[in-house]
């Protein structure tokens, strides 16, 4: 049973309370401002905006944010797919914090409760909650993309993350969310600064290696919501619209296997089938050599089999 399904038997309400003002305009800061950076980066691209040294420490941030993410935030500390020494439990929580999506805690606790929900009343981003029709369908659409952050109730943390809040260190990681955030926007411009010893170069940094690539990893975390419950594959039998879509692979390191991930949430491994690439699963399988992972939830062909849609 996933921590998810589990949480949601629970005797406690599943909104709890609501985000502040602050809190609430920090969602469109964070929204809005690497929305618009990506809009001008098309112009910076073609002209004089953008060097290697820039799509470097994009692609580096870029992929350490998301692996923060999908390796840890939620196979790890959402789905408890596999176990981890301290260490790099810490470790993957600040990692999964420089995507600047939410702390450990918000973020885990709304991904249990879309779970718990998943594609029916409850679910925060469902794109199925407002009808068949067209106009519904793209309503919908755009609610499971962005437009649900914008939703001032908070998902009930003593119900669907109690784990979380007894962890002294992954509370100790998530109270220094605005620090990691500081780093994730800051550190590539320190670095794009040092690379190029100049003033343009700390632009620049800042603009590709913070802005940018915000709004990509943004908006690729965000198609897992909308698009691979909307388009593609279901080989396997699960109890809500889950698809794979395969376009989403490389750059979700794996996540766009969605349809297996509903059927089989404790799942390490979301891409099972031949030719699914899923970086996130074969940097578990790197932790459990090192044996810094353990106790790892890896696919069996008996369990693949009963979960196939053909069974």
């Amino acid at each position: 049973m996933s921590a998810a399904v589990a949480a949601a038997g629970g005797p406690e309400p599943v909104i709890d309370g609501r985000r502040t003002a602050f809190q609430h305009s920090m969602i469109y800061v964070f929204v809005a401002g690497p929305m618009v950076a990506l809009v001008a980066a098309v112009p910076l691209a073609w002209g004089w905006g953008v060097g290697w040294h820039d799509l470097g420490l994009l692609a580096v941030f870029y992929t350490l944010a998301v692996l923060g993410i999908t390796v840890g935030f939620h196979r790890h500390f959402t789905h408890a797919s596999f176990k981890a020494r301290p260490w790099l439990r810490v470790t993957m929580a600040i990692a999964g914090s420089l995507a600047v999506q939410g702390n450990v805690l918000n973020w885990v606790a709304d991904h249990r409760r879309h779970h718990a929900f998943s594609d029916r009343e409850g679910d925060p981003h469902s794109p199925w909650l407002h009808g068949t029709s067209p106009a519904a369908v793209a309503k919908g659409f755009l609610h499971a993309h962005m437009t649900w952050f914008f939703d001032r109730d908070e998902t009930n943390h003593r119900r669907f993350i109690p784990d979380l809040l007894a962890d002294r260190a992954v509370m100790r990681v998530s109270r220094l969310f605005g620090l990691w955030v500081a780093v994730s926007l800051l550190l590539p411009a320190v670095l794009g600064g040092l690379i190029t010893w100049s003033w343009a170069g700390i632009v620049t940094g800042f603009f590709w290696g913070g802005l940018v690539r915000l709004a990509i990893s943004n908006h690729v975390t965000w198609s897992i919501n909308s698009i691979c419950h909307m388009v593609g594959r279901r080989p396997f039998r699960s109890r809500d619209r889950s698809r794979n879509f395969w376009p989403l692979a490389v750059l979700s390191m794996g996540e766009s296997w969605h349809n297996l991930h509903h059927a089989d949430p404790t799942c390490a491994r979301h891409g099972v089938l031949p030719g699914q690439i899923d970086i996130s699963a074969r940097l578990i399988w790197i932790f459990e050599r090192f044996g810094w992972a353990y106790d790892v939830r890896w696919p069996t062909t008996r369990r693949l089999e009963k979960l196939s849609a053909r069974g």
